[in-house]
């Protein structure tokens, strides 16, 4: 595993999809799209969740 990064040259609003998924090993796509869909379903609070990632990761 790879430090806990944003990654600029992957990003597409603020990088923290793009660094999670370099982080777990994903693929980027399956992490955008377990975002949306945590979102339209509600569970626990994917954006919060978000913004706090953004703001503390470097």
């Amino acid at each position: 595993m790879t430090k806990l990064v944003l990654d600029p040259a992957n990003k597409k609003l603020l990088g923290v999809c793009s660094g999670l998924a370099n982080w777990s090993g994903i693929d980027v796509t399956v992490m955008r799209i377990l975002f949306v869909v945590a979102t339209l379903i509600g569970i626990g609070s994917p954006i919060l969740i978000y913004l706090i990632f953004a703001l503390i990761l470097d």
